[in-house]
């Protein structure tokens, strides 16, 4: 066990040194202050973009942990990233591909969605379905080579701008509902399908409700096998909670830092030692989940992340709530100055110009990703080994199960 346990450290330094070597030429290759695009084509060329991901797929075949160098690294020359303008391309779907799809799916759709050519969403959740995924009713219906899809889904982060789709439709009525979903990859300029903005308390419409009405979905855009979507889907999720609350930032940034910097602002006469003692607990719960995060980092191995995800998740859907409170509590009538709420429809940025937008964008941290409620459920199931929630539907063919609507 000593001797298998040193050959792994000495893969790792010899992995990491790799990667630094790799960041060099990059930089020395490619300006960061010139092209992004052409800058993250030559980063997922150097197999920079997922370096746990396959050679040629912009990755090396290295553990997912030395990702955090090679964004230390770049994040110090202010290189550009495919994060902020690709999140769900970026976090969830690139994954979902890479895992699920195709040699041909991998080669078409990874680098473009790399270099923020073309941006991507993600079709889960569905007005009559809640938090409860697998009970979506839109359908796939096998017609040639193809499938006909309606339905309708909503929340969808950035669909207005997408170029692609994350798709999870029932193709199956008399399978239970877990087994009788399939996942696609949809065109999002397809004819059938159409995208109506909701417009959100902050302003903003970076979510929408998107209708398909015979749209048509080639059957070589299906990720995994037809009734296989529900395990596609789980792909997805994991990730999804890994890329919203699992990032391994830097101590004190993020919402804890724009607490920090607004507290520092402050007249002296507002620094009241019952502020201060409460913005140091939501300090130490901010560095708590970051520390978590670093941790879950190291001992990920490649593949679909675990139930990690989900603690990441869910401390940064809470804490982010409690510390932009706590900021309103600061500006106190201030925090009622919003400003405008003029729509920008044409941005891809989902970030906050103002502690009042974040506040109100906060809420939702609990809802998108997952729900906190459901974190809980995870955690206590398959972390704690809780006896799982009583599920009744759970073997019932899909169309025998009472529906809300």
């Amino acid at each position: 066990m000593k001797e298998l346990t040193m050959e792994n450290k000495i893969s790792d330094s010899s992995a990491e040194k790799h990667v630094e070597k790799l960041v060099a030429q990059l930089l020395q290759e490619a300006d960061p202050k010139g092209n992004r695009i052409e800058f993250l084509g030559r980063q997922f060329d150097l197999g920079l973009a997922w370096v746990h991901f396959d050679e040629g797929c912009g990755g090396l075949g290295v553990s997912p942990k030395l990702q955090a160098k090679v964004s230390a690294s770049l994040g110090r020359v202010d290189a550009p990233s495919c994060w902020p303008r690709n999140p769900i391309g970026y976090g969830m779907c690139g994954p979902t591909v890479f895992t699920h799809g195709s040699d041909d799916q991998k080669k078409r759709y990874l680098r473009p969605l790399f270099t923020t050519e073309e941006i991507w969403c993600q079709l889960f959740s569905e007005p009559s379905a809640g938090s409860d995924v697998a009970g979506l009713t839109s359908k796939a219906i096998k017609d040639g080579d193809e499938w006909i899809v309606n339905g309708q889904k909503v929340w969808t982060t950035l669909a207005h701008v997408a170029r692609w789709g994350c798709l999870v439709t029932r193709t199956d009525p008399e399978a239970p509902k877990h087994k009788g979903l399939s996942y696609f990859v949809v065109d999002m300029t397809d004819p059938g399908v159409e995208v109506r903005p909701l417009r959100q308390m902050t302003g903003d419409a970076e979510f929408n409700e998107v209708y398909f009405t015979d749209a048509r979905i080639p059957d070589e855009e299906r990720l995994g096998d037809a009734g296989d979507g529900w395990r596609v889907a789980l792909t997805t999720l994991m990730n999804e909670r890994v890329a919203i609350g699992g990032t391994q930032a830097p101590r004190g940034s993020g919402a804890i830092g724009e607490a920090v910097q607004l507290w520092n602002g402050l007249d002296s006469h507002k620094k009241t030692v019952s502020a201060r003692d409460q913005l140091m607990k939501l300090w130490g719960k901010a560095e708590t989940a970051r520390l978590t995060n670093i941790r879950a980092g190291e001992n990920r191995v490649k593949g679909v992340p675990g139930p990690e995800g989900s603690t990441g998740k869910l401390a940064f859907a809470e804490n982010n709530k409690e510390i932009y409170a706590f900021m309103m509590q600061l500006l106190g009538a201030d925090g009622m100055l919003y400003g405008s709420y003029d729509v920008e429809r044409s941005s891809t940025s989902m970030s906050s110009k103002t502690p009042q937008q974040a506040f109100l964008r906060s809420r939702a941290n609990s809802i998108e990703g997952g729900t906190s409620e459901i974190m809980r459920n995870i955690l206590g199931e398959r972390v704690l080994g809780l006896p799982g929630d009583v599920r009744t539907d759970k073997k019932l063919p899909f169309n025998e199960v009472p529906q809300s609507i």
